[in-house]
């Protein structure tokens, strides 16, 4: 089977793993779409990941700490969920510098290298 054909993986029960590994980030870090995928247990999904969150995006707790792995946030930039993304993370003292945040100096590192499984 191709890599996205089928969705199977695609489920309810993934998205909350999805969404519970997000909601594990703690305030002053941040994730890239990729771990988040990596952490819930689907390694190179970090694209699902970014649209599990488009579905209700200020919807989840902890949405706006997931950037791009390259310290950019994943949003359109005159977008107003990228204003408040950007707006909450500074509230959570992260400094922007040519519009990213040093993601390698605030990466969540989870005490564990397993990913979350059931």
């Amino acid at each position: 089977m191709a890599r996205d054909a089928g969705h199977a993986f695609d489920t309810a029960a993934a998205r909350r793993k999805v969404l519970t590994v997000i909601a594990r980030i703690p305030r002053g870090c941040v994730a890239s779409y990729g771990q988040v995928a990596f952490e819930a247990g689907f390694p190179g999904r970090a694209r699902w990941v970014g649209r599990v969150l488009s579905e209700g995006l200020t919807l989840h707790q902890g949405w706006h700490r997931v950037l791009r792995n390259d310290g950019l946030l994943g949003l359109p930039k005159a977008s107003p969920a990228h204003v408040e993304q950007r707006a909450l993370l500074v509230a959570e003292g992260h400094v922007f510098r040519n519009d990213r945040i040093d993601i390698a100096a605030h990466r969540w590192r989870p005490r564990s290298d397993a990913p979350l499984v059931d």
